[in-house]
Formats: C-alpha cells, structure tokens, sequence
C-alpha cells in the first residue's frame, strides 16, 4: 500500500485489435480529444447488435438525439469540451445483445484533423480508469473505437480503431441501421438549426416522419396543420418547419392531445447578458424553433411577441410566411441610451423597435404585465401559451411573483425557459409555491439550447402545459 493509504490502480493500454476481461458491471466510455481552431467537432455513440452483427431496430441506436435505450442499460451521458460520454451497464443489457460497439462521427471534417483522440475506460461506481486506447486516423468522418462483446459468460472489451470513410452513414447502414437520405448533406446557418439531428448524422427512424421512438401510429397519429404562408419561405426553413410540426404533434399526443388550439406568445429577453447569444445566432435559432409551436397550436399561424429588458416592448407579430424577415429585423439585443438622445437611430426599419427604449437591464415584471393586459384586452376562446425565454438574473422576485399569482384565475400558461446564465430566482421555484389554486407555471434550464434535439424541447416544453389544461377546465378558469 502506497503512502496515504490509497491503492494504485493499474490502467491497461490498448493497442489496436487488442482486448482485455470487463469486470466492472457498469463502464463509463468517455471518448476524447484536443479541440481548438479547425478541429471538427465530435460525437459519441452506440449500437448494441445481435449474434447477427446487426441491430434489432433503429432503438438500438444510442446517440444524443436518443439518448437512453429502451433498456437502460445504455446512455449518452453528454458532452463536455474535448469528451462526449456512454455509460454500459453490461449486466442489464438483454440475453440477445451480444456487441456493444462503440462508434463516433465528426463534425465539419475528418478524424485525421482531431488531435489526442482517444478513448478511456472507468468503472462508473468509482471513477477508477480501466483501459486506455489512443487512436490515429486519416480521411475517416466515422470511427469504431472499440466494442464490449460476450466470451465465456462474460464480457470483453476490443480496441478496434476502425474508420469509415463514408460517414456515419456508411457505418450505419453496415450494421443494420435504416438511413434517411432526403436530409441535406450540409449544415444551416446558427440561426436555424436542423430540427433534429445534424448533417453528418442523417439517421432516421424507418417508415413515415410521425412513428419515431413514443410517438402514435395509424389513425392515432397527430393532425399536422398547414399553415398560411408556409409554402413562401425558404425550403430549406420549410422542411425544418414541417419536421418540427410533427415533433411538436407528437410531443401533445403522449399527453392525449391529438388536436389542440391555443394563443402562443413569445417573449425574449434582451438584456445586456443576452448580447453573446444574440451574436451568434442562438435567439433568433430559438425564435425558429418556437414559430413551429405557433404553427402547429395557433389557428391563424401567427404569433405575438415581446421583447424586454429594463423596459417591454411589443414586436410585430410573428406571421410564418415571413419568418425570414421577422428573424433578420426584430430579433435583436437591448441598447444603453446614450446623453438622453431621442432621435431614432440611423437605418432603423419600419416596425423596428428602437432597441434604446428597451434598454438593458432585467425587468421580468414589466413585461409579464404588459402580457397580461393583452390577453385581458383582447380576449380569444382558447387557451394561452407564453413561451418565456430568460438567461436569468433575475432580481424582482416579489414583483415577478405578485404578477403569477395575480394571473392564476386567467386563461394563461406561462413557460419560462433559462438559457444557461443561471439566478433564476422565483421562476425556478414557483411550481413548490403553495397557496393558488392551479399551477400556472412551468420552468426548465437548458444550458446550451443550440445542442437540445427537437424532440427532447418540445418534450420539455409541453410537458406542463397539458395538466394545466385539465385542471384549468375542471376549475372553470378555461371554458
């Protein structure tokens, strides 16, 4: 035993083709690498595959966009700078699993430009390091770093270091995986993201868009609207505007709404702390995202929307058929005033709001309150979805919750969602405040939405709405 009383861990070091006995029942694969300028980005995934060499299904299939199997006894842990993570369970995957392989892709190049890559081996109970295997490659855009495979009752583990020079793809449909190929080859601006996987995983579940992993088949599948306006935009925007319409649909369907219509504001915030996610096109990716919500929700295709920092201000309305314009004019940060100057700013636009007015301080309450006074005024049969995206710093708790309580008894769901900045203050707490009648009130953080699948926001995003419908009605607060 060492000084200190702490035991030395062996690490094994893997050479290509090599194996070694897995003894741990849990394995932590944390693949990593040396990121910087002109280094593409990196994922990690799974396939689990029968004495066939193939999968099952597409189920079998575990990357970020599906992040756990059915079984549990794969996941996708997340990424981190330089490292993308999949924990094995190895003794809860199925008799008839007999590989867990261990694959990767790049981003925006080939594996012969990632530096340092690597894969490493822990035992996820203590963190212990089992094995390491270090990897070079050339022109590949896809790889097999190694695989868990059964031998004699239990398990091993292969170094493979194996790339496909045809992408993931190519490795896919080797192992059994169906491929869409109607997605396009290359990435979209920051601004608008594709709605559920990027280019270079292009992986899609087999048969019509709706039946995807929890979603409803036959005639239980969700009404899609069409929207007006719609067939106008960019096609590239169309397709990610149907495609999210769908996941949207299937996300109010796990809840046993297959037909639904609502109001649905945005609000964002655009204080100063917001300029980085402004810049580089994370607001108006966000603001994409949501006219899907409004399309599929709201009868006229439209959506209201607010802007706010130290002061509100109403934006013109959303109208699908424009998204491209209403994205380039109307999404846009907060401004410092400067020596009291009331002249509007040169190359201001018509229905541009003088962002100086706005200001750039966080004064979530205004803004709540001028949300309130619209839907008072203007009064519509259906519900109303406010869709609330804040980076926090959040300071005027009392006002902010005397503005949700006084909403209680109105026709109003409000969505709040962090982007990362973190003091949220009451908004994170306000679904354990007691004494209202109904919960008005949802949150959730994300702290890098750009890298949230579709499927999992909408999820995440309607999964409150649906019980406040219920409760609304049975209350008399909905008619």
């Amino acid at each position: 035993m060492p000084p200190g009383g702490r035991q030395t861990v062996l690490v094994t070091t893997l050479s290509k083709g090599a194996n070694m006995p897995v003894t741990a029942t849990t394995v932590r694969a944390v693949l990593g690498w040396s990121p910087g300028p002109g280094v593409p980005d990196v994922d990690a995934s799974a396939l689990l595959l029968t004495t066939s060499g193939r999968v099952r299904s597409d189920d079998d299939f575990v990357f970020y966009n599906q992040p756990q199997h059915a079984s549990g006894a794969v996941r996708h842990l997340g990424k981190q700078a330089g490292a993308d993570a999949l924990e094995v369970h190895l003794t809860g995957l199925g008799s008839d699993v007999e590989r867990v392989v261990l694959c990767a892709s790049a981003d925006g190049g080939t594996f012969g430009q990632v530096r340092g890559l690597h894969l490493r081996l822990l035992e996820a109970a203590s963190g212990a390091e089992l094995a390491r295997f270090d990897m070079e490659a050339c022109s590949e855009t896809a790889y097999v770093s190694g695989e868990f495979y059964r031998r004699a009752g239990g398990w091993k583990f292969r170094a493979v270091g194996q790339g496909y020079a045809d992408g993931l793809a190519g490795l896919a449909t080797d192992f059994g995986i169906s491929v869409d190929e109607e997605r396009p080859a290359a990435a979209p601006p920051p601004a608008a993201p594709l709605p559920s996987r990027p280019a270079h995983a292009p992986l899609a579940p087999a048969g019509p868009p709706l039946a995807t992993a929890g979603s409803p088949s036959g005639s239980d599948q969700p009404s899609i609207r069409l929207t007006k306006g719609e067939e106008n935009l960019p096609v590239d925007m169309r397709k990610r505007l149907s495609l999210r319409k769908q996941q949207v649909a299937v996300s109010l369907t796990k809840h046993g709404l297959t037909r639904l219509t609502a109001r649905v504001v945005l609000v964002l915030d655009a204080s100063g702390s917001m300029s980085a996610l402004y810049t580089r096109g994370t607001v108006a990716g966000v603001a994409e995202r949501m006219a899907a919500v409004a399309a599929q929700l709201d009868d006229d295709g439209e959506m209201q929307a607010w802007t706010f920092a130290s002061n509100p201000a109403r934006l013109p309305d959303l109208v699908i058929g424009e998204l491209p314009e209403w994205l380039t004019l109307h999404v846009r940060v907060g401004q410092v005033s400067l020596f009291g100057r009331k002249k509007p700013p040169k190359g201001l636009r018509p229905g541009q709001v003088d962002m100086r007015a706005v200001g750039i301080q966080n004064e979530e309450q205004k803004v709540i309150a001028e949300v309130r006074a619209f839907v008072r005024d203007n009064p519509v049969p259906d519900p109303t979805l406010v869709l609330f995206f804040s980076d926090g710093g959040v300071h005027r708790n009392e006002e902010i919750e005397r503005e949700l309580r006084a909403a209680v008894e109105e026709p109003v769901f409000w969505q709040f969602i962090g982007l990362g900045r973190g003091q949220y203050g009451v908004l994170e707490r306000f679904d354990t405040l007691p004494g209202r009648r109904v919960d008005n009130v949802g949150f959730f953080a994300a702290d890098d939405i750009e890298k949230v699948p579709d499927a999992e926001l909408y999820d995440r995003l309607l999964s409150e709405f649906p019980s406040w419908l219920k409760e609304a009605r049975r209350l008399g607060i909905l008619r």
